[in-house]
């Protein structure tokens, strides 16, 4: 006799909110359109007092049951980078895990338990309960696609990638070269490596695999994946970004009273820092340009790039305390400086909004696609650099500045790129072809698209599935 509750879908995300969002849009998407239970596990950050975090939880209300697993010690993982941290968290948790994934089965039959690339280990746990498991991917199928080959790659070259003698290729995409591979990867010898590598071995053991992007963003890398032997199918099921009513700030505010495409936003995720140094030089430069600005700014930090991805208090001084002398003065008839959290989504789609200087996270970059707004590329840590060549050699959606041999992008190559966006004839043919790209996106996800076509596939799997 067949079971009266509806299918229930379990989702599992690793700390930061750059995993979580994603996961939490695709929740949303099959508690509204194909009427599962959905549950969303998450992993409590110091973002979880934060205010975006706060809008972000109540905007899920009733449609997703939100369930947290327990916090760690602060201390629990000393003198770890952050990537490592991730995964040790949910190492962690997998006790806990598996007595949730036991009192959720007890309420309602499990179809499936969805995980983020960081939670691999969740495999073995599902494994016991005879769940089937699927991935999802929160970046590029092109990143996607480098998962599936960096055990190979492990295998046939023995020295650091950035050694590696020519661009390393990827079925469908644009050639990388190994210095701009994913941060993670570049020191074999550390601890984060190997994580990495064990994880993305496991990709295979997937019964399907969930990318948030869609097919004609990365027709190239969709094909390769497809057509990859020994994988498990892939669903491009993207763009999925976050969406909240409007929400009253201050900035959007500010945006009402500039020309219609006269701002160029500047932010570098939840995570992304900058040193003091570059801090300044950004400054000067969006004065030089002469641009209309927005800035999400954070505090520096002098040696990671992340400083803030895990954590909203590492470093609570006030961002415009290292601001240079007289900035503000000078430009506050053409700067708006938000030192808090800013709606991103909102900020994009605004009519004024004509530009984004961005980390290149992932997220960021859909956001920008789906409300076809044009991109400055200014990749910190992860997989950004692989996202900032795609974005400028393969979706030529992006400039990307130029960096001196100290590691510093100067004022004046920052001014010289905000005025070509804004002003010059790449700018009008960047906002052509994010026009172009924002229009695919909807299609995508309109009636009958390719991602929506995907969702129901792997839906109808879930609703035929009968576990044993």
């Amino acid at each position: 006799m067949q079971d009266p509750r509806p299918r229930h879908i379990v989702l599992l995300s690793s700390p930061g909110m750059g995993h979580l969002i994603p996961l939490a849009s695709f929740a949303r998407h099959l508690a509204r359109h194909h009427h599962f239970a959905i549950t969303l596990i998450t992993h409590p950050t110091d973002h979880s007092d934060s205010a975006g975090y706060r809008s972000f939880a109540d905007s899920l209300s009733d449609e997703v049951n939100v369930v947290s697993l327990p916090s760690l010690p602060p201390d629990a993982f000393p003198d770890t980078m952050a990537e490592a941290r991730v995964f040790l968290t949910i190492r962690a948790n997998l006790p806990h895990l598996r007595s949730l994934l036991r009192s959720l089965e007890s309420t309602a039959p499990l179809a499936a338990l969805v995980v983020d690339p960081f939670c691999l280990d969740a495999f073995d746990v599902a494994a016991e309960l005879r769940l089937p498991v699927y991935l999802f991917s929160t970046s590029s199928c092109m990143l996607l696609s480098f998962a599936f080959h960096l055990p190979a790659l492990d295998a046939s070259f023995q020295r650091e990638y950035r050694d590696l003698p020519e661009p390393f290729r990827l079925p469908g995409c644009v050639p990388v070269q190994g210095k701009d591979l994913i941060e993670p990867i570049q020191d074999r010898g550390k601890e984060t490596y190997k994580l990495f590598l064990n994880a993305m071995k496991r990709f295979p053991e997937a019964k399907g695999v969930l990318a948030n992007s869609f097919e004609d963003l990365e027709p190239g890398a969709v094909k390769g994946l497809k057509e990859g032997e020994g994988r498990p199918p892939v669903y491009p099921v993207g763009p999925l970004v976050w969406t909240v009513p409007d929400e009253e700030h201050e900035c959007l505010g500010w945006l009402d009273r500039q020309p219609r495409g006269s701002v160029v936003y500047v932010s570098f995720g939840s995570g992304g820092t900058l040193t003091l140094a570059q801090t300044r030089e950004l400054a000067l430069g969006l004065e030089i340009s002469g641009q209309r600005f927005l800035w999400a700014a954070k505090s520096p930090h002098e040696s990671e790039a992340n400083a803030a991805y895990l954590s909203a208090k590492k470093n609570e001084k006030n961002p415009l305390d290292f601001l240079p002398e007289g900035f503000l003065e000078r430009t506050k008839d053409l700067g708006f400086i938000v030192a808090s959290w800013v709606p991103q989504v909102q900020v994009l789609g605004h009519a004024s909004t004509g530009g984004f200087l961005t980390h290149c996270g992932w997220n960021s970059t859909l956001e920008s696609i789906v409300n076809g707004v044009p991109l400055i590329a200014w990749p910190l840590y992860a997989e950004q650099k692989m996202n900032a060549i795609q974005l400028t050699e393969d979706v030529k959606l992006a400039l990307r500045p130029k960096v001196t041999e100290s590691g510093l992008v100067g004022r004046e190559e920052i001014a010289r790129v905000v005025r070509c966006l804004m002003e010059g004839e790449e700018g009008k043919r960047l906002r052509k072809r994010a026009k172009e790209l924002s229009d695919a996106a909807g299609r995508a996800l309109g009636p009958g698209g390719s991602s929506i076509r995907a969702m129901a596939d792997v839906a109808r799997e879930w609703m035929d599935a009968s576990r044993p």
